[in-house]
């Protein structure tokens, strides 16, 4: 009769598989990888390399830019701007994040923003700002040139919009794997898949934009344009996560987590914007479909969709790499299978 320990072990080994334990240590490497990630990317928002322009005379112009250029960790890119009206341009087409416009009258400067951008860049500007202009005596107030909607009190909601959208994207690509294996038997079903795949995102673009637009008067902008916006965020985060399953099965579903919840969400933009992140999270922002959503869905619905080229061309990319790998995996894995001999 074996003795207890020994059938407690036997009776552990059958319960959890070497598969399994190695899938429950890959649980906790994501969950602490979610923990590092967030926390690393939120607890501690200074800004870096933050635009802010100048508009100045000439003779005071290069002593603020000077003094902005200053100011201590390269928190400030300081550029010069002809005058108001060209600042609160180039706020609007996304060019800088703020400028400061000197009044050589009096002793009250005026400190343009673009809140819509992200509210704790405008506070960072208006900060530095304000501590520079008061060591000469001077006052700073602050205008608003692309403020945020009603519903949008805190800025949060093209992000939240975004982050829906990838979450879909993903879980659709799952779901379609898990119900019918995660690898698709032969090309033609990887294209019903896909097909499938882009009729969800059509529909999960327009629902949410109009639950983020008109029903919840969250978000400004034009319906169609978010909803395109939207439907290819899922297309692009479904996609490639369908190519992460062709590849590595089940697994492929952990990746995607790794991807788009771990690295893409902190780093998006919605929080906080990129000036005010730290560097590794700042220099991913713009490359992963949460961060180039987000910026797509603020373009479109504050900024008359300006700069809209490189946050499509991102989600482009991925579509495009997880159709072609998806393909692939599925082409070659065909190729390989051995013929099923015929009986006579």
């Amino acid at each position: 009769m074996p003795a207890p320990e020994q059938g407690f072990l036997a009776e552990l080994k059958t319960a959890v598989t070497p598969r399994a334990a190695l899938l429950v240590i890959g649980v906790l490497l994501l969950q602490l990888g979610f923990i590092a990630s967030y926390i690393g990317a939120l607890h501690k928002p200074a800004p870096q390399n933050l635009s802010i322009a100048v508009v100045a005379p000439p003779q005071v112009a290069p002593k603020l830019v000077g003094a902005l250029e200053s100011v201590p960790k390269d928190a400030v890119k300081a550029v010069t701007a002809p005058d108001a009206e060209t600042a609160t341009r180039q706020i609007k087409d996304q060019k800088i994040y703020a400028a400061l416009v000197v009044d050589p009258a009096g002793t009250q400067d005026t400190l343009l923003v673009g809140g819509a951008r992200g509210p704790s860049a405008a506070k960072a500007a208006e900060t530095i700002t304000t501590s520079i202009d008061q060591g000469q005596g001077r006052t700073v107030k602050v205008q608003d040139v692309v403020p945020l909607a009603q519903g949008d009190t805190n800025g949060l909601s093209a992000f939240y919009l975004v982050i829906g959208w990838c979450v879909g994207g993903y879980l659709v690509a799952s779901i379609l794997g898990i119900s019918a294996g995660s690898k698709p038997a032969n090309v033609h079903r990887l294209l019903i898949r896909l097909g499938v795949l882009a009729v969800y995102s059509v529909g999960a673009g327009l629902l949410g934009t109009l639950i983020a637009g008109p029903v919840l008067d969250a978000l400004p902008g034009s319906i169609v344009g978010l909803s395109a916006v939207g439907a290819l965020v899922v297309f692009s985060v479904g996609a490639f996560t369908m190519a992460l399953q062709c590849l590595f099965d089940v697994i492929g579903i952990g990746v995607a987590v790794l991807v788009f919840v771990v690295l893409g969400n902190p780093s998006a933009g919605g929080v906080y914007p990129a000036p005010m992140m730290p560097p590794f999270w700042r220099a991913i922002s713009s490359w992963i479909p949460n961060g180039a959503g987000t910026s797509a869905a603020k373009s479109v619905a504050y900024f008359g969709s300006t700069n809209l080229g490189l946050p499509i061309l991102v989600m482009v990319v991925w579509a495009l790499i997880g159709i072609g790998v998806a393909l692939l995996a599925v082409m070659r894995r065909s190729e390989n299978r051995e013929p099923v001999p015929v009986e006579a």
